[in-house]
């Protein structure tokens, strides 16, 4: 991942933004081993790249990991982007209002996913008021409150009005509330169109290009193109590759 994210720093603008979205896994699982941990403590040292930045793996200081761990993947790889250069700007929680049941009885089901907000430089374009979302206060008696306030700002004390009624929008909060989205054509998961919707609008403009170099069944490109922004899909998979193009052969037909 770090080899894969290398390039896309490569090709990234200087005030491009870099949005990671990666799931977990617990060791013994089949997704995660020890032959990857052998891996990691071989290639890497703890908070900083390893000697041979090409075998970098992800900084831990484990030596064996034992299973029905939590392998904290997304982590590992953020901060092994993170030695590697990248700057690690915020965790976003995706929480999923209708994850996929698990069978687990001795912890919680999962109900959220990490997007890692990643920068190749401490400035870089972020359109703050594209994603602002409603100003909503539950139980909260700020309406009557705002009057009060407007009252005394008027008899001059330095008083901030706030509440929805003067201020509607607020900064997107870190936690964002997406549905998953099932797409019939895969029989993997996809994107549910808000996530890479939310992240393109914050990180780029009108005639941008996004690049999505896991690309999958395309929602990335779909998405961006409905946006107004040009892209560059890269995916390895053929199936993959056929889902996406019949997408977009679709989407040309309207």
């Amino acid at each position: 991942m770090v080899k894969v994210f290398r390039e896309v720093k490569r090709v990234l603008k200087d005030d491009g933004t870099c949005w990671l979205n990666l799931g977990d896994s617990y060791n013994g699982s089949g997704k995660a081993g020890n032959k990857n941990n052998e891996y990691f403590n071989k290639h890497t040292e703890f908070g900083k790249p390893a000697k041979n930045k090409d075998k970098i793996g992800v900084p831990t200081n484990i030596k064996n990991l034992k299973p029905k761990n939590l392998v904290g993947i997304p982590w590992r790889v953020a901060f092994a982007l993170q030695a590697d250069g990248w700057y690690l700007r915020q965790d976003i929680i995706w929480h999923k209002p209708n994850p996929m049941p698990e069978s687990a009885q001795d912890r919680c089901t999962k109900s959220h996913e990490i997007i890692f907000l990643l920068t190749k430089s401490a400035k870089y374009y972020f359109d703050n008021d594209a994603i602002k979302e409603d100003s909503v206060y539950p139980d909260d008696d700020r309406k009557s409150r705002t009057k009060d306030y407007q009252k005394y700002a008027g008899n001059g004390h330095n008083t901030v009005a706030f509440g929805s009624a003067t201020y509607p929008k607020r900064n997107k909060r870190s936690v964002w509330t997406i549905n998953t989205q099932p797409y019939k054509e895969a029989h993997f998961a996809v994107f549910p169109e808000k996530l890479p919707e939310l992240c393109i609008k914050a990180g780029t403009k009108k005639g941008d290009t996004v690049l999505d170099p896991f690309f999958g069944s395309g929602t990335t490109g779909y998405v961006a193109q409905r946006l107004g922004r040009k892209w560059i899909g890269i995916e390895l998979n053929e199936e993959y590759i056929k889902i996406a193009e019949k997408r977009f052969a679709q989407r040309e037909m309207f």
